[in-house]
């Protein structure tokens, strides 16, 4: 019989990471209609889990009020004021486990994540490799659930729905191109398509008369993407002009997203829209392709010595020139159009 009662969640990052929950809950909403859920993760992120019912968004401060032993104690009083019967850890981190352990020995049940770390490390060695699909992480978030005894199936659909569009992104929506969300960027440059060839993709998807919105990055990113904004008339860069919740809302209404392996496909993912999403060193075999997403929409090469990193934080070990450079614009440009 499932659990009756409050279910504290934990996962704090990273972006990409936690809105995979989102999409995971989303399910286990709907097929657990009165389990009562706290969501811990950081304050930023609380967008991804505005449209979930029955759901408390609960921050953690890890830099200031939480920081420490000390600090996480604190959050773990925090959290006992809702009485919770389990905790379900998606993250197994040292925060997340000292958090479980300050639980465990109140006598509420813990139910932690299996990474699969072994057979992870056994994917992307150099030696024996053992190339396979591994569990996706959705179900690896998933079986935490399965193991409280709740019944959750995930359907990895992608589900539609456009919501509104924030006013000051409504004129860029004013006109009858199809839409192409790109969010070139990630955490660790070696999953980073060069910038030469995206551009190269920019332009022959500007003469094909799409509109072009840029996501995702900093101040040096934010430059990048201005500049294309600059050169080609229907690229607008929308980088430090909304906050999360309003690009998840200008994200809903695209055709399509060009994205990394990287939060900008997961972020896609949660409001249902197709990813072209392009791979490095990582694989989508280590199980971090978007919810919903297909496998026919990945973009990458085949060599044996993918992947050798499961976060690509590792350069590639292709050869001379790296298996991103060896993905031609085109074949990018091409799967897009398959897309619309």
């Amino acid at each position: 019989m499932p659990l009756k009662g409050p279910i504290i969640i934990l996962r704090f990052s990273a972006m990409g990471d936690v809105a995979m929950v989102a999409s995971v809950l989303k399910d286990f909403n709907v097929q657990n209609p009165e389990a009562e859920m706290i969501m811990v993760s950081r304050a930023f992120f609380k967008p991804f889990f505005k449209d979930i019912n029955h759901l408390t968004f609960h921050a953690i401060e890890p830099k200031t009020f939480h920081k420490g032993l000390f600090g996480l104690f604190k959050l773990y009083k925090s959290l006992s004021k809702y009485q919770p019967v389990a905790i379900a850890d998606l993250h197994d981190n040292l925060r997340s486990r000292v958090i479980a352990t300050f639980f465990r020995l109140a006598g509420i049940q813990i139910q932690r994540i299996d990474k699969g770390r072994k057979e992870k490390k056994a994917l992307t060695r150099v030696n024996n490799k053992i190339f396979k699909q591994l569990k996706t992480t959705v179900e690896r978030y998933a079986d935490v659930f399965r193991k409280l005894d709740f019944k959750l199936e995930l359907k990895n659909q992608l589900i539609r729905s456009p919501k509104q569009l924030p006013t000051t992104a409504i004129p860029l929506f004013d006109n009858p191109h199809k839409k192409i969300g790109i969010s070139p960027f990630a955490q660790h440059i070696y999953k980073v398509y060069p910038f030469s060839k995206m551009e190269d993709v920019i332009a022959e998807l500007v003469k094909l008369d799409y509109q072009i919105y840029i996501f995702g990055g900093g101040n040096e990113e934010k430059i990048i993407a201005e500049n294309w904004q600059n050169k080609f008339e229907q690229v607008n860069s929308l980088i430090g002009k909304f906050t999360l919740a309003e690009e998840l809302e200008v994200i809903s209404n695209l055709d399509v997203m060009l994205s990394m392996d990287s939060a900008g496909m997961h972020m896609a993912s949660l409001m249902g829209v197709p990813v072209v999403s392009i791979w490095g060193p990582t694989h989508p075999h280590a199980g971090f392709l978007g919810y919903g997403q297909s496998l026919s929409n990945c973009v990458q090469v085949d060599n044996p010595n993918r992947p050798n990193s499961i976060y690509g934080n590792k350069p590639c070990q292709c050869g001379v020139e790296s298996c991103m450079d060896k993905i031609d614009p085109t074949t990018v440009v091409d799967k897009i159009k398959e897309n619309l």
